[in-house]
């Protein structure tokens, strides 16, 4: 189910380039929430009974992820994701993890970055300039502009689950997350109308179709759910190591289905991500490895 999830989630960055081509940005990013925003909590209302916000935890924690995690984070990515394509996308939000330890490190209390940590969050640094590949003459090109945007998204990404980390709700996760799609949904499409989007733009092919079915019902939906039941079985430790497969799982796929052949410097700077994500969260690391090693029991 692990590989599932990482499977869905992975097939999205694709699954955005394809309805790039059809839809504004913002806008298409607006109506994937929508429904899965109404299906999540639709699923929170038969499940639970605890699927209304009645206290002021409840609240924040809805207005942290609607405005930061939906809204902000997918805002970002999918107007980033017009300059550069899927599969290096998600390598750059991979860096989530690193910014998530870092803005927990600043803003809570029992939070504390060690020397390592620093490290570990330059190596993260280090990764995306290595994507970027930045120099004088490429410093305001289109695939630079795409990559400070998708950053900008795990950035928002990142804030959002720190901010929403102390606290102390009642409600339940599914209808958490359902009432915060929906903020986020509507927050987008205000942000689609400042910009001037506009649902006459939509092409209304067969590929956007589908595109925007993928993204609300598998990836908005379904493994939404898968997420909710792994989280359950084998904790957020285990679960949150599923943003390190869903950058290969997009490379894999971009190359199966579109040819598309990933840049060496791209490689490197996962590594690097992924080399910062484990100093810092080393411990927690070793103990995931410990969890999953067979225990050997003598007579």
């Amino acid at each position: 189910m692990f590989v599932l999830l990482a499977g869905f989630w992975g097939a999205s960055f694709l699954s955005i380039d394809v309805g790039l081509h059809h839809f504004p940005p913002i806008l298409f990013a607006a109506l994937r929430y929508d429904v899965a925003g109404l299906a999540i909590l639709g699923y929170a209302m038969f499940t639970t009974d605890s699927w209304k916000p009645e206290s002021r935890a409840d609240v924040l924690a809805i207005l942290a992820i609607g405005v930061f995690i939906i809204a902000g984070h997918h805002g970002f990515l999918y107007l980033g994701q017009q300059y550069v394509r899927g599969a290096l996308a998600a390598v750059i939000i991979s860096l989530s993890p690193v910014l998530t330890a870092v803005f927990a490190s600043a803003m809570l209390a029992d939070e504390h970055i060690t020397a390592l940590g620093v490290l570990g969050f330059a190596f993260g640094v280090a990764g995306v300039a290595i994507v970027a590949d930045p120099n004088p003459e490429n410093f305001l090109s289109v695939g630079v502009v795409g990559i400070a945007l998708v950053f900008l998204g795990a950035v928002c990404f990142a804030l959002g689950s720190v901010l929403t980390q102390p606290l102390k709700t009642e409600i339940s996760l599914p209808a958490l997350q359902g009432w915060a799609m929906i903020l986020g949904s509507g927050l987008l499409h205000l942000l689609s109308s400042a910009r001037g989007e506009s649902p006459a733009a939509i092409n209304w092919s067969l590929p956007a179709i589908a595109s925007l079915v993928y993204l609300t019902l598998i990836s908005g939906v379904v493994a939404f759910l898968l997420y909710f039941h792994l989280l359950d079985e084998i904790g957020p430790t285990e679960l949150n190591l599923v943003g390190y497969l869903e950058p290969v799982v997009a490379t894999l796929l971009s190359w199966a289905l579109l040819g598309e052949l990933v840049a060496t410097t791209t490689v490197v700077g996962f590594g690097a991500i992924f080399a910062g994500f484990a100093l810092l969260k080393r411990n927690t690391l070793f103990a995931v490895v410990r969890s999953l090693s067979p225990t050997v029991r003598r007579a």
